[in-house]
């Protein structure tokens, strides 16, 4: 996205594909795990439910404050 701006490009925004870990539309399943909050679910539906910071959070939340700039 950096060099996107330097080439010129109006960069309005970014956004993820899902912030916490959603069922994959494919096969249906939760292993498929794209959100920055894990959550404890299995492909059956079972787990506690409860929410988890993964590390990938706290890297978008850097990106966030720094506009950017950390990467």
């Amino acid at each position: 996205m950096k060099e996107a701006i330097l080439d010129g490009v109006e960069l309005i925004g970014y956004t993820m594909w899902g912030f916490i870990d959603i069922v994959s539309c494919g096969p249906m399943e939760m292993s498929k795990r794209y959100g920055v909050i894990y959550v404890d679910q299995d492909d059956e539906g079972k787990g506690s439910k409860k929410r988890y910071k993964k590390d990938s959070f706290y890297w978008y939340q850097k990106c966030i404050e720094s506009n950017g700039e950390e990467l």
